[in-house]
């Protein structure tokens, strides 16, 4: 699908969805409690069915209506073996599940499309490998086999946070004590801090040792949790964060002043870059100003990316984005796609190894731009187009429905001017 984006004047306030991340974790949570789990604010997308669907293969009944997943959990007995199991594009998905799949004494086989297949593993390959286990990825997937035992677990902080949070999820129910030992540089610290939260509420008890070491309790029980609210996402936020910042005159609700996500970084940023952020009654408005370059560490908040490439553009000088890397291994190699997407519309970026650099510059339409598969290639593109006043054509504006079906909607909703070609 083809979106026709036209210049438009942006104005208003749009609700924040609620975060894809704590989304996966409570429905995982519920989906191993013994007994009934009311969840409010699952956004219904690609991710969010391939993570119900992983659940209720490990044994797990949902029902989703609307917004509100009802969740009768396995009660930590997974079932043995089984089919495939399809995770779509979802890398939550996978690198969550992986290891509760794992516990059972039987083969399994997990797998996807697009760039899923072929996303780092080597972690669990790691873990499944020194306990003995089968474990074997190749073009579509990954098959391995089980059990996993209860030890000591050598996982490096610099790969992807998502398999400290699958390993989080298991070792409790195993019958003996655990303990996780992270290598040094521990990035997306934020996202473990969610998914120990996320425990917490379902019973589960879990704590740092050190800086670096996590001690995990065997023999636990995950507890129902009969009314749980998702709060709202700050990394989808940030691109509506983006033309407030710019143009001015839009906001956004719905985000928790003291959310542990990451991506609440994005506030502190654009302060950096001479925006004020006001909040008035649990409303974030960005305050237009003059905007300046600043450098960026992106450790801890991966996702913000390719928003940030977009918002360099604006910022007078030359923004430096360090700790990138990891962008190459997403849904798309997110620094590439944005190097090759902006550069069509008249946008100075670079990249040398983990690095971006992006100067501001005088963008102009240009030819029809691509989201390479990637949701967060789109709403960046999305963004950049209306902030810089221009008509421009992004193909595959579909791909947005892997976490955020509505964005073009909620856009449309703050004055975007938007046709689309099937």
């Amino acid at each position: 699908m083809r979106a026709c984006l036209y210049p438009s004047k942006l104005a208003g306030q749009v609700q924040a969805p609620p975060s894809k991340s704590m989304a996966h974790r409570a429905l995982i949570c519920a989906g191993l409690a013994h007994g009934e789990s009311r969840i409010e604010g699952i956004l219904p997308s690609e991710d969010m069915e391939a993570t119900i669907r992983g659940l209720e293969a490990l044994g797990a009944r949902v029902h989703l209506a609307d917004t509100t997943a009802c969740i009768v959990g396995c009660g930590g007995r997974i079932l043995p073996g089984g089919g495939p199991v399809d995770c779509g594009e979802s890398g939550s998905t996978l690198r969550f599940l992986l290891p509760l799949f794992g516990l059972s004494g039987r083969s399994s086989r997990l797998f996807g499309r697009g760039r899923l297949p072929r996303r780092p593993l080597g972690p669990y390959q790691a873990v499944f490998s020194a306990q003995g286990l089968s474990f074997s990825q190749d073009e579509t997937g990954v098959s391995f086999g089980g059990p996993l035992r209860p030890g000591i677990f050598h996982v490096p902080g610099d790969v992807s946070s998502q398999f400290l949070s699958g390993l989080l999820f298991a070792l409790p129910l195993l019958s003996g004590d655990s303990e996780i030992r992270i290598s040094p540089p521990f990035e997306s610290r934020s996202y473990v801090a969610l998914t120990l939260d996320v425990l917490h509420a379902f019973g589960i008890s879990v704590s740092f040792s050190d800086a670096l070491t996590l001690t995990v309790p065997g023999g636990q029980r995950y507890a129902p949790c009969s009314s749980y609210r998702v709060e709202g996402d700050d990394s989808q936020a940030a691109f509506f964060m983006l033309p407030g910042a710019v143009l001015g005159g839009v906001s956004v609700a719905g985000l928790r002043q003291d959310s542990k996500q990451g991506d609440r970084a994005m506030q502190h940023i654009l302060a950096r870059c001479g925006v004020a952020t006001a909040r008035i009654a649990g409303v974030y408005m960005p305050v237009q100003g003059a905007l300046h370059a600043t450098q960026i560490d992106l450790a801890d908040c991966p996702d913000l990316g390719p928003v940030l490439m977009a918002l360099g553009l604006f910022c007078e000088g030359e923004t430096v984005i360090r700790h990138a890397g990891r962008l190459r291994l997403k849904e798309s190699d997110r620094i590439a796609a944005m190097e090759a997407e902006l550069s069509k519309l008249g946008g100075r970026i670079r990249s040398e190894a983990d690095t971006v650099y992006v100067r501001g510059s005088a963008l102009h339409e240009g030819p029809p731009l691509c989201t390479h598969g990637d949701h967060r290639i789109a709403m960046a593109l999305a963004m950049t187009v209306l902030c810089a006043g221009l008509h421009g054509e992004i193909e595959g504006a579909e791909a947005v429905n892997k976490s955020y079906p509505g964005f073009w909607q909620d856009l449309a909703g703050l004055g975007a001017q938007l046709s689309f070609l099937t």
